[in-house]
């Protein structure tokens, strides 16, 4: 009787180099060697034929994706929706572009060999849900804020060059005080050309603040919604409020199951002690300084709101500057963070364990 051998179809690991109008693919076999490279639009139509086009070379295991959260979304979130495992790549290692040049190939071969060889192992984040929706309405909300400041900033400036009469009437004021006078004021009726051009300057940045407190209340609505929907049990917690929960869930994605344990999301959040030794000096650790910026700002406000505000963390940092620390190292000291002994967290929609220390 003979003996049918079926050939397994070779294992095949993808690079893509992400632009705003094309993205470059490369195709390794599992040893590392090129296969091949191509360019395609950003296009749904471009996404299909990416992925039709690594494979045509054999059995795909998983894309490394460079800028998975600007130029590389829509692709990844493709890939994702087939079943392809998307590995998130940061910038191509620069002593290697030194050596070996620049170009789009050479950065999607270097994407590739990142997610093959494991110098690359986070899963991007999915952006399908409504953590993304939160993200994208934070954007608007800090984008409204700082025009706002700008606005008021500028109210400031033009009150105090303003005409003496004119200056007199605003000195002083707070910044809703300011907006609400300058709203009032009416250029037409002075004679003075400066008074009235000043006046006009002043009612139009004015005008825009109080359309932007609208604009900024409506999306604080919306997020508070989407926060109280998506993680109740995070509201719970003390010192946690809709923006700094919003950042937090941002921070983890729509898909927390990434997110594979406390050292991880400790390094995503910037706050995972490295070493920091050399020499003679031994033992020494230091916090990393990388990581999502805001989730570090929203560890930091619920430190700052539970030192002030929660008996049991008042009395640790207070007992654990008695002992010689000084306050920045016990805020940053681990047992600050420490869960208490029989307080669980709910897991669902959370990463496993990441969020055990944001106890009640």
């Amino acid at each position: 009787m003979a003996m049918t051998i079926v050939e397994a179809a070779p294992a095949i690991t993808g690079g893509v180099d992400t632009h705003l109008d094309t993205h470059v693919a490369a195709a390794l076999d599992s040893l590392g060697g090129l296969l091949g490279t191509a360019s395609f639009e950003v296009t749904p139509a471009g996404y299909r034929a990416l992925l039709d086009w690594l494979e045509g070379f054999g059995e795909l295991r998983k894309v490394g994706v460079e800028g998975t959260g600007s130029y590389g979304t829509g692709l990844a979130r493709y890939l994702r929706s087939r079943g392809v495992e998307v590995i998130e790549v940061d910038r191509p290692n620069r002593a290697e572009r030194r050596r070996s040049g620049k170009s789009d190939p050479l950065d999607a071969t270097e994407a590739a060999r990142a997610a093959l060889g494991g110098r690359a192992k986070g899963l991007a984040k999915s952006k399908d849900g409504a953590v993304e929706a939160l993200r994208v309405l934070l954007v608007a909300k800090r984008s409204a804020r700082q025009a706002r400041v700008k606005a008021i900033t500028q109210m400031r400036h033009l009150g105090i060059t303003a005409p003496d009469e004119l200056r007199e009437r605003l000195h002083g004021l707070t910044a809703k005080a300011l907006v609400s006078e300058a709203s009032g004021m009416r250029p037409g009726r002075s004679v003075d050309v400066v008074t009235k051009a000043t006046k006009t300057s002043l009612t139009s940045p004015a005008h825009r603040v109080q359309a932007l407190d609208e604009e900024i209340a409506e999306l604080e609505t919306m997020i508070e919604h989407l926060v109280a929907e998506t993680a109740p049990e995070l509201l719970e917690r003390f010192g946690i409020g809709p923006d700094t929960a919003a950042s937090l869930l941002v921070a983890a994605g729509d898909n927390p199951e990434r997110l594979r344990s406390e050292a991880a999301w400790a390094h995503l959040c910037g706050a995972a002690p490295i070493p920091a030794s050399s020499g003679k000096t031994s033992g020494r650790h230091r916090l990393d300084n990388g990581g999502d910026r805001q989730a570090n700002s929203a560890l930091w406000r619920i430190v700052m709101v539970r030192i002030a505000h929660d008996p049991r963390t008042t009395a640790y940092f207070e007992r654990r500057v008695k002992d010689g620390l000084s306050k920045r190292d016990a805020i940053r000291h681990p047992e600050a963070l420490r869960r208490p002994r029989g307080v669980s967290l709910p897991a669902s929609r959370l990463a496993p364990r990441s969020w055990a220390w944001l106890s009640p």
